[in-house]
């Protein structure tokens, strides 16, 4: 599909100032979100020193993170479908502020674990929230765009925690530094009751009133149903979760435990993934906006350089894996959020704008079970080997089968549902009613 079909439809909200000042208030809230959700990802060697665990253990504050996120994706997307874009972020502010607080005073695991819990829950609801904001105030022509743009803010988050996080935690301890980083919640939390709308006036959505449990089913099955919301769950599945996995916990015990780094320099390539991530982001927005048709092939493209790059670092015949060979597997896997994103202009097509939250829920399911289940593996493999990277990395490799194999099945329906529901949309936009 060219660029050429990309067009606003007679019904498609503005943009302008207005909608990048209104989308730009949701996603300083997502910004938010993944600082306190990477926070973490810096914070692993400490955590493990403060509460006495294991790589088993520790690995259980981000799965139980991701979980929680995961099981979250499609009672929020329905959220969000019901309640609007300002009450749905509204709640997730206050209860990952409240997680990140609780974080900060925990003197046990058990309490620690309830807080990332909880701060999962509230992170689960922000970008949701955030590509419903932008589907209501942008055309449909900007959303792969936008969509990039929002996991670009996000990514910046990231930068945030490894930049700012760490050197609070070493600076002024993990109670001050996980506190201080707590009111950005309240700022975010006072700018989106203050200034959010959920829409531009005069683009109302229609009343799609809740039919109870019955509504509910109906919503996710026709969603699922749609070939594209599920070939854009596996997308999103195969191509996140390396770069989640390496940055929300196992990279820097990798770059320092078994590749003999200081842990300034390990932190220097965690930002090296979160730079190149931002870059490719822009790249791939700006390719895909132009040219439907390059998804499968961007998407594709960096699952196979991710592996192969993957491969390459765990195989390499050497104690320690030469500077180059680390920056290149930093750089490879920032494409990855990039190349998630793109699952998200699968789904969006598929869907009318009334299941738009609940099929974007199912999407963003995909890459955050990927990365819970890689995150389990690579502790549980890590304690059974004696700490052996190699062995417990290489479970990279199974999930990635799994989901392209998944991707090569629905490739084709999908493709051929996107064309009809595409002749449809312009036969009634042509025969528009006396």
């Amino acid at each position: 599909m060219s660029s050429g079909s990309a067009v606003s439809l007679p019904g498609d909200p503005p943009g302008g100032r207005r909608a990048i000042a209104v989308w730009g208030i949701g996603v300083s809230v997502y910004f938010v979100a993944v600082i306190f959700r990477t926070s973490l990802g810096v914070a692993g060697l400490d955590a493990a020193d403060r509460f006495h665990v294991g790589a088993s253990a520790l690995s259980t504050f981000s799965i139980l993170q991701l979980l929680v996120y995961a099981g979250m994706q499609i009672p929020v997307g329905l959220l969000v479908d019901r309640l609007g874009t300002k009450k749905v972020l509204t709640i997730g502010v206050l209860l990952f502020t409240a997680g990140q607080l609780g974080f900060a005073f925990s003197s046990s695991y058990g309490m620690a674990l309830a807080s990332r819990g909880l701060l999962g829950c509230g992170d689960a609801m922000t970008f949701i929230s955030v590509l419903r904001l932008g589907t209501r105030w942008f055309p449909a022509r900007r959303g792969p765009l936008v969509a990039q743009l929002a996991g670009l803010v996000g990514m910046a988050g990231n930068l945030v925690s490894t930049l700012v996080i760490a050197r609070l935690l070493h600076g002024v301890g993990w109670t001050a530094a996980f506190a201080g980083s707590a009111l950005a919640g309240v700022v975010v939390l006072v700018l989106l009751l203050l200034f959010l709308k959920d829409h531009p006036e005069g683009h109302q959505p229609e009343p799609f009133p809740h039919q109870g449990a019955a509504y509910v089913r109906r919503q996710i099955a026709a969603s699922w149903r749609e070939p594209g919301t599920r070939l854009g769950m596996w997308v999103h599945f195969t191509t996140q979760f390396p770069a989640m996995v390496f940055l929300l916990l196992w990279g820097l015990p990798f770059l320092v435990e078994a590749q003999g780094l200081s842990r300034a320099t390990a932190g220097e390539l965690l930002t090296l993934v979160v730079l190149s991530n931002m870059v490719v982001g822009l790249v791939y927005g700006q390719i895909v906006a132009r040219h439907h048709a390059a998804r499968l092939p961007l998407a594709l493209g960096t699952v196979t350089a991710t592996a192969v790059v993957w491969a390459g670092a765990l195989a390499y015949p050497a104690e320690h894996d030469p500077m180059w060979l680390l920056i290149v597997l930093c750089v490879v896997l920032g494409a990855c959020g990039p190349a998630s994103m793109i699952g998200f202009d699968f789904a969006r097509p598929a869907n009318p704008p009334e299941r738009q939250g609940t099929a974007s829920g199912i999407t963003n399911m995909g890459g955050f079970v990927a990365s819970m289940t890689t995150l389990l593996a690579i502790g549980v493999l890590l304690d059974a080997t004696g700490d052996n990277y190699q062995v417990a990395f290489a479970a990279v490799f199974v999930l990635q089968a799994v989901g392209l194999s998944q991707i090569f099945r629905l490739r084709k329906q999908a493709a051929r549902r996107e064309r009809e529901r595409l002749v449809a949309s312009r036969v009634e936009t042509v025969h528009v009613p006396a």
